[in-house]
């Protein structure tokens, strides 16, 4: 296990991450100048079809400006600023990369957040948080890191309140082996897919029932054409992330959605309480 988390901290290791972005920022304006997510979006949304995936994903779980939300693997904390910045809530988010975080923190500096919206160096196996502590756990394109699905599930059940929602949208095995290298994974050692149908079932094992799960894949696919019609995928800028091999990644990405190998899951789950389960 010790060896597969470090391979993963290999994968995200960003060394010298937040002076890039600085560098990269320096478009907007002088340092002192305040930004919106939206200006940040081509640089921290992470994962398929971008700030338009957060958006829906928010939408389905309900989330208001009194729910408590915990984004789980935030990266440098694009969905959790859009989350604070488009309703008002509160958002916690952990990520394994030390450099990820402290560039969530930077850019959350930058966009006036950091009193609604805070990061920490976190393992999602081992959550640093006591229990029922959230409303809403978001999970966005993480569980293919995590060898330890039950382990997962179990934590994020854990520090979410009875009738809390766990909101995911991840990438799932459909058929075949994948074209590595991708965004998440360079080799299948640190990979870890799953089938849809197995992902709701193990996060229903860990105490959730399903509210709504669907299959998201055309609409990634259909992101995917868009972007390798309109130049090199997704966006040059992520590189600045991501390393400078990030466009070969996210081009097999592409690859692996429209062959069928991949497919993209988007679903809420409720959290049941023990005395129901």
């Amino acid at each position: 296990m010790t060896d597969v988390l470090e391979g993963v901290r290999t994968h995200y290791r960003a060394i010298g991450l937040t002076e890039r972005l600085k560098t990269v920022l320096a478009v907007f304006g002088p340092e002192g100048q305040r930004l919106t997510s939206q200006q940040l979006s081509a640089l921290d949304q992470f994962h398929t079809r971008g700030l338009a995936a957060t958006a829906e994903l928010a939408k389905l779980a309900g989330i208001t400006a009194d729910t408590s939300v915990l984004d789980v693997g935030s990266g440098i904390g694009g969905p959790a600023r859009y989350l604070a910045e488009t309703f008002g809530c509160r958002v916690a988010g952990i990520d394994l990369s030390e450099p990820f975080v402290d560039a969530a923190r930077y850019l959350t500096e930058r966009t006036g957040q950091a009193g609604q919206v805070s990061f920490q160096t976190a393992s999602a196996l081992a959550l640093p948080f006591d229990d029922a502590r959230f409303d809403v756990v978001l999970l966005q394109h993480v569980a293919m890191n995590i060898a330890d699905r039950a382990q997962l599930y179990r934590e994020i059940r854990r520090v979410l309140k009875s009738g809390g929602k766990l909101a995911t949208f991840d990438v799932v095995l459909n058929g075949g082996d994948p074209h590595y290298p991708v965004p998440w994974a360079r080799t299948p050692e640190t990979s870890f897919l799953l089938t849809a149908d197995a992902t709701c079932e193990a996060i229903e094992q860990a105490g959730f029932h399903t509210l709504t799960a669907h299959d998201d894949t055309e609409a990634a696919k259909n992101w995917a054409a868009q972007l390798r019609a309109s130049g090199p995928p997704p966006s040059p800028n992520l590189g600045v992330v991501m390393g400078p091999d990030f466009a070969q990644l996210a081009a097999n990405l592409g690859r692996n959605l429209m062959e069928g190998r991949l497919g993209i899951l988007m679903a809420v789950f409720e959290a049941v309480s023990k005395s129901a389960r």
